[in-house]
């Protein structure tokens, strides 16, 4: 059953009905085409959209006797903050630092972000659930496929075939299946089921790491302190968050949710822009922000951060990828995650992010031929990005000699 909401940002409760599978359609054309509408507004408009759609969220929290804060992470919600205490809106700021890089971390302690604890260790996430790999929306699916119970019998068929049940409105080829790539790799747990020859991964997937890692522990803040957060969230960055926020709007005020994003309209010129109109702090991870000579704006440095042990999005990305920035910064951090992080429950071998970069198709453990990082710190006594992996190459190549390569 679909439902009609009203326009993003809307307050006014409207009668709910059930749909026709054609009018759902439409109204999810209808909400796409506003949200990309609203990102074609000159910037100095958005910035005025931003400031109302955050205003109106602290005045209905007031009427609800709630308070508000900030859920803070990279660049993103860094400019937020600034932004809303710009406005004259200051709320409590919070964060699941010890996640973030150190850069960043240096950054909420300047601006006085609330550190709170992550709900489970990194390490355990990956061994009980699996790697964060690829996207969010796909590793929760393979998960699905994983964990095989007769509740989501119809949903794994979907994943596997595209043809969904009511709940689909009977699609015979929705985006619910799974791009044949990652069929191959990772749905041969359905083979008998669905008459399939596909492959098992020698590793768990999973896109449960953020809901224990930051989202459970910020709710208990959030359940305990009466308070709803401001999100720095931008549909621009598309999977998920592009579906909810053109799906919901910039505020929502939903049964189980309750959340502000001012940015949703936003492209990443907008933020950066808003960035340097704010005079914001940038972690040392992103480098600086720089203008290409068309006015382009970019970050010299990494251009999303998320945690050290995080593969969303790898797949896409040119080398030097996270993984190789990681092996420059905190060369001991990276032997853990990528050789020994895990441990295999059959064998009782360890592994690490290694093994999933392998299976893939990412090349993580060779230093990548003729590659230099613009702006890069020199490591020791000198030398840019390609003479820093040769030489960890090098440990790395003299450690294996001695230990027979087991990691």
């Amino acid at each position: 059953m679909a439902t009609v909401t009203g326009y993003p940002g809307s307050f006014r409760k409207m009668e709910k009905r059930e749909l026709t599978t054609e009018e759902w359609k439409a109204e999810k054309r209808k909400k796409k085409a506003h949200m990309v509408a609203m990102q074609a507004l000159p910037y100095e408009v958005k910035i005025k959209r931003a400031e109302l759609r955050a205003r109106e969220y602290i005045e209905k929290l007031d009427d609800m006797e709630l308070n508000a804060h900030v859920s803070v992470g990279g660049l993103d919600s860094i400019v937020l903050l600034l932004f809303l205490r710009h406005i004259g809106i200051d709320v409590p700021a919070i964060s699941v630092s010890a996640l973030e890089d150190k850069s960043i971390q240096r950054i909420h302690r300047e601006l006085g972000v609330i550190s709170i604890p992550p709900g489970k260790p990194k390490v355990q996430i990956l061994q009980e659930y699996g790697f964060p790999v690829i996207s969010k929306k796909i590793a929760g699916r393979i998960d699905t496929l994983q964990r095989p119970t007769e509740k989501n019998k119809t949903v794994r068929h979907a994943i596997i075939t595209g043809e969904c049940g009511a709940q689909g409105h009977y699609a015979k080829n929705s985006h619910m299946k799974l791009p044949q790539k990652w069929l191959e790799l990772f749905a041969g747990y359905e083979n008998e089921t669905e008459n399939v020859n596909y492959k098992i991964a020698p590793f768990k997937v999973s896109n449960k790491c953020c809901l224990y890692m930051k989202e459970q522990p910020c709710d208990r803040w959030a359940k305990e302190h009466k308070s709803r957060p401001y999100l720095g969230l931008m549909a621009s960055e598309g999977g998920q968050r592009e579906e909810a926020l053109t799906e919901h709007g910039c505020n929502y005020f939903g049964k189980g949710v309750i959340r502000s994003a001012p940015f949703a309209p936003f492209l990443r010129q907008d933020l950066l822009q808003l960035a340097l109109d704010l005079k914001a702090p940038v972690p040392e991870i992103y480098g600086t922000i720089e203008r290409r000579p068309d006015g382009t704006l970019y970050t010299t440095g990494a251009q999303r951060t998320g945690c050290s042990m995080c593969g969303f999005g790898v797949h896409m990305e040119t080398r030097p990828h996270r993984f190789d920035r990681l092996r420059v910064r905190n060369p001991k951090e990276w032997e853990f995650w990528m050789y020994r992080c895990c441990t295999d429950p059959e064998t009782g071998e360890k592994f690490g992010w290694g093994r999933v970069l392998d299976y893939i198709g990412v090349e993580w453990e060779n230093i990548p031929d003729g590659v230099d990082l613009p702006g890069q710190m020199n490591f020791f006594t000198g030398g840019g990005f390609l003479q820093k992996l040769k030489f960890i190459g090098e440990l790395r190549h003299e450690k294996r000699n001695n230990d027979s390569g087991r990691y």
